[in-house]
This record gives structure tokens, C-alpha cells and sequence, in this order.
């Protein structure tokens, strides 16, 4: 129970760190103090299921995601990065794809 909680807090970081948000930016988008989203994403504070339904607005993800309930074993930074692939016009993927095999050459495996 407790690993499903640090899931959630540590998720809740993870999307805003993606959403390019500070604790400050998202705080002042909710009307909360930025201590509170420190305290939340540290796990310190439960939050809601309202609670939960406003950051998955905020950062573009689902409650569903921001709790591990995808069916995915994924990392949870390559479940993010997939859903902003997944919104990039066909020009922009290519090149990140691109981009992708070229790193990909010439980075050392990780087997």
C-alpha cells in the first residue's frame, strides 16, 4: 500500500516536472499555497480525488496514469514521453524520430 502511495507522489512530481511547471506555477493555477504542492509530492499530504482530477488537468495526464492503474509496466517517464510523441504533428515526429535512431547509434546498448 504504501509503494502504490509513493507511486502517486512521485508521479504527481514527474507530471508536473513534464508539464514544465514549478511547485510555484501550479500552486498559483489551483489557488493553493506552493508548500502544500511540496507537501503533496513529498507524500506528507493525501490528496482527494478532486485533488487528483485537477493535476491530471493541469499536466495532461489521467487520474488513471497519475495512480498506476495503466495496465503498462513501462517506466513512467516513457509513458510521458509517448503522450506528448503522440500529439506532435507527423513533421515534428519524424524528426524526433530521427533524432531517436541517431542517439540510439550512438549511445552504448544498455544489454
Amino acid at each position: 500500500m504504501i509503494d502504490t502511495e509513493d507511486t502517486i507522489y512521485q508521479r504527481l512530481r514527474l507530471a508536473r516536472e513534464q508539464a514544465g511547471l514549478s511547485q510555484g506555477q501550479i500552486a498559483k493555477l489551483i489557488n493553493y499555497h506552493r508548500p502544500t504542492i511540496s507537501e503533496i509530492e513529498a507524500g506528507r499530504r493525501k490528496v482527494t480525488s478532486e485533488e487528483l482530477a485537477l493535476f491530471a488537468k493541469h499536466y495532461g495526464v489521467t487520474a488513471a496514469w497519475l495512480l498506476n492503474e495503466s495496465e503498462s509496466d513501462d517506466d513512467p517517464a516513457v509513458e510521458l514521453a509517448a503522450r506528448e510523441l503522440s500529439s506532435l504533428n507527423k513533421e515534428d515526429l519524424d524528426k524526433i524520430l530521427r533524432l531517436l535512431r541517431s542517439l540510439k547509434k550512438s549511445s552504448p546498448s544498455k544489454e
